[in-house]
């Protein structure tokens, strides 16, 4: 399945790259994450409560950031497995400044198996959807936040 996506964020592009590359904004950001841990510089351990339709299931997630281009992109890679099935993913996140603000793009894919796909199957398309446009939502909202 196909993820995209492109937000306008009303910040400079340093400011929106560094709330994207921060552990903590992303733990508040991502939808269903209980906890999100660096483990490498640019790799993450996570644990997602993740819920398609009826099913609700928990997973230990990688997410792996590479060819990180400062302050322009990176790709990430994402793999999950829990006890109803698994997940991956790889997207592409880019950044453009046009004037003060910026703007970012979000092209990736994502796998999904076992009982989760096959109970959820239609559902899970809107809901990865969902998941990415909550968090951008999400991190537009830490950018529009002054910082204490």
């Amino acid at each position: 399945m196909d993820i995209s996506g492109t937000y306008p964020f009303d910040a400079p592009v340093a400011v929106v790259w560094a709330k994207l590359l921060d552990p903590e904004v992303l733990a508040g950001c991502l939808p269903g994450v209980g906890s999100l841990e660096r483990v490498e510089p640019n790799s993450y351990r996570a644990n997602l409560d993740i819920r398609v339709g009826p099913v609700r299931s928990t997973y230990a997630a990688k997410i792996t950031l590479h060819d990180l281009q400062e302050p322009v992109s990176f790709g990430m890679t994402l793999e999950a497995v829990g006890p109803l099935g698994f997940a991956n993913g790889e997207a592409l996140v880019t950044i453009e400044e046009h004037g003060a603000t910026a703007l970012i793009t979000v092209k990736g894919t994502a796998q999904v198996g076992g009982a989760v796909a096959r109970v959820g199957q239609r559902l899970i398309g809107s809901v990865a959807q969902g998941m990415t446009d909550r968090m951008f939502a999400c991190l537009q909202a830490s950018v529009a936040t002054p910082e204490s």
